[in-house]
């Protein structure tokens, strides 16, 4: 025997249906909006490391050129203050980081044309692990 639903019954189970389809749909979006917003922060962090390491190679590589350069000192003392002003922008946003990693590229890009005039330097090993 079959039982015979009424209308009213048959339009509930529809709207529970739909319901939970939409409820499903909004869990799986929102979660998938937290795997980006964590894959966003990951990436910044990861760019965060990497300029930590440039920055820590800089030193390195100004001691290497002072010892072929000792009249370029203010080249270098300029590389060293635009590694400090990159190194004292990390926490002040997208902007101020890419402005002062930007000063720091062209700091460092005066620096290479100081040692293109040495090529001594050019040929030294340690000049050449650290560049």
């Amino acid at each position: 025997m079959m039982l015979a639903m009424s209308g009213a019954a048959i339009g509930l189970i529809a709207i529970a249906v739909v319901v939970a389809l939409g409820l499903l749909w909004l869990m799986g979006s929102y979660n998938g909006l937290v795997r980006l917003r964590n894959q966003a922060k990951n990436a910044w962090a990861q760019i965060d490391v990497q300029l930590k390491r440039r920055w820590d190679l800089i030193p390195n590589l100004v001691e290497t050129v002072k010892g072929y350069t000792k009249h370029e000192a203010e080249t270098l003392q300029k590389v060293t203050e635009a590694r400090n002003i990159a190194q004292g922008a990390a926490g002040k946003g997208v902007a101020a980081q890419a402005e002062a990693e930007s000063m720091l590229s062209g700091a460092l890009s005066r620096l290479m044309v100081v040692v293109e005039a040495y090529p001594d330097l050019k040929a030294n090993q340690n000049y050449l692990a650290l560049q």
